[in-house]
Order: structure tokens, then C-alpha cells, then sequence
């Protein structure tokens, strides 16, 4: 019934109300700097501050997990997503060595630690800004958990069997370049989640307006082309082994996951 109403509605009017209220997605911009123009930003430093302080409630056991610095009370899994990484898992030899780009403090790690411990190695590194890794270096770090600010200081660290990218790609300028960087670092597989596709030959590129009980910032963001996105990656030379849906839903495209393998 909701996308039966929404079909009903000019699309233009829709942008108009989302960037009236302030809220979820609007807009096609040309480039990212016009989109830039356009968003209001964001305060980095009191966004890690509700992020940290949401990751410290998980880690005290007072939240089952948190995403975008929102606690949640019960426990929560992204079943494909944790299906792919017991996969890669299990044709390690029970080693999960993960580098979860862009990964924050660890939501993802602390959200599904459970389900790792039956494994033989689990090493979760996070690669992040700089800010992020100091906070996660002082409050988070542990023997499985660890923070780098770049992908190459990472694989210095040791080898890495599977890169994670989850709400990822979309907030980069240049995301195709990154793709490429990270293909190029030679780790076998690429696992994306809550990733934004289309059915258009061309990306959409959007401001995102963060509601203000999360916290206050707007930022671009990228709907990707599904069509353009597996000609880029297949040019990358990676297959896309598993698709799968995630629950995101703005009322824009749909929300996707792709384990993509070397071919």
C-alpha cells in the first residue's frame, strides 16, 4: 500500500518535502561539489561523541548493539552478511580476518561477536579516520579488535581474508576509485551491505538528511546504478558471487549486499 501512494506522487514534490523537513534523501546533483554546496555538513567531532558513548553502553552489556550511534535494546543479526563472513571463514580453515573499512567503532564486530566464537581466529580490523581509530585504540582495542587509518597499515599487520564495506561506498567522492584501490590491495573477496542500487544507467547523486534525534549533519550521498556498478566491478575483474536485500528502506531504490570474489 505505502509504494502504491508513493507511485501516486510526482517525485519532484517528494524531494521537495524530504529536503523541507530536513529528512532522508533528496535531490539529483551533477557533481559533488554542487551537492556539497548544498548539504550543511556535519559536527565530526560530537558525532563521534554520541557514536562512542552508544558503543561504550554496548560494551558495559547496557545495549544489544548500536548502528549511526542509535542503541538497540535486542539482539539483531544481518543474517547474509554474517552468512558470507562464516563462509569465508570456513574456507580459511576457521580464520576470520576481516578488514572492515569504514567500520567506526566496530558496530558490525560487537553486533555479531557471538557467532565468532567457535572460531579458530578472529581478527576484526577496523580502518578509519583518525579520529575514529584514536577513540577506538583507547576505549575499544583488544586481542581480536583492532583500529589502522589506512588499508595498507592494516595488511602490514597481517593478512586479511575478506574486506567489509557496509554503508560504505554511497558517502564516498570518488567510490569507483576506492573499489578499485581495494581490489588492487589483493584480498580475495569484497562484501558489501546496505549498499544503495537503482534501475537506471546512471548513478543519482543525493544529500542525505540525517534526522536530528540521531544527530545533526547532511552530507551527499550516491544511489549507484546496479547495471553501471557490476560493469565497474566486473571491469575490476571481481565476480558477483551472492546478491541479497537488505531492510533499509527510504523510499529510493533498494538496499543491497554483493560477496564479490576474484574471477
Amino acid at each position: 500500500m505505502r509504494q502504491a501512494i508513493k507511485s501516486l506522487i510526482p517525485h519532484g514534490f517528494l524531494d521537495f518535502y524530504r529536503r523541507l523537513t530536513k529528512k532522508g534523501f533528496y535531490g539529483d546533483f551533477p557533481t559533488w561539489q554542487a551537492a556539497e554546496e548544498v548539504a550543511g555538513g556535519y559536527d565530526a567531532p560530537a558525532i563521534l561523541d554520541r557514536v562512542r558513548n552508544a558503543a561504550l553502553r554496548v560494551k558495559r552489556g547496557e545495549a544489544a548493539f548500536e548502528r549511526d550511534s542509535v542503541c538497540f535494546e535486542h539482539e539483531e543479526y544481518r543474517w547474509p552478511t554474517l552468512a558470507c563472513l562464516l563462509r569465508v571463514a570456513a574456507e580459511h580453515g576457521g580464520r576470520l580476518r576481516v578488514l572492515d573499512f569504514g567500520g567506526s567503532l566496530g558496530s558490525f564486530y560487537f553486533q555479531h561477536r557471538r557467532h565468532f566464537r567457535h572460531l579458530d581466529v578472529v581478527r576484526w580490523s577496523v580502518v578509519e579516520q583518525t579520529h575514529y581509530v584514536a577513540c577506538g585504540r583507547a576505549d575499544f582495542e583488544s586481542d581480536e579488535l583492532k583500529f589502522y587509518e589506512s588499508v595498507g597499515d592494516c595488511l602490514d599487520a597481517g593478512p586479511v581474508d575478506v574486506i567489509l564495506c557496509s554503508s560504505v561506498l554511497q558517502y564516498l567522492q570518488n567510490p569507483y576509485g576506492v573499489l578499485a584501490d581495494l581490489t588492487a590491495s589483493g584480498v580475495p573477496c569484497i562484501l558489501l551491505d546496505r549498499t544503495p542500487f537503482i534501475a537506471a544507467r546512471r548513478d543519482r547523486l543525493s544529500v542525505q538528511h540525517v534526522p536530528p534525534s540521531i544527530y545533526r549533519a547532511s552530507y551527499p550521498a550516491w544511489f549507484f546504478s546496479r547495471e553501471r556498478f557490476l560493469d565497474e566491478t566486473r571491469s575490476l575483474g571481481l565476480h558477483n558471487e551472492a546478491e541479497f536485500s537488505s531492510d533499509d528502506d527510504v523510499g529510493i531504490g533498494e538496499y543491497k549486499g554483493m560477496m564479490l570474489v576474484r574471477a
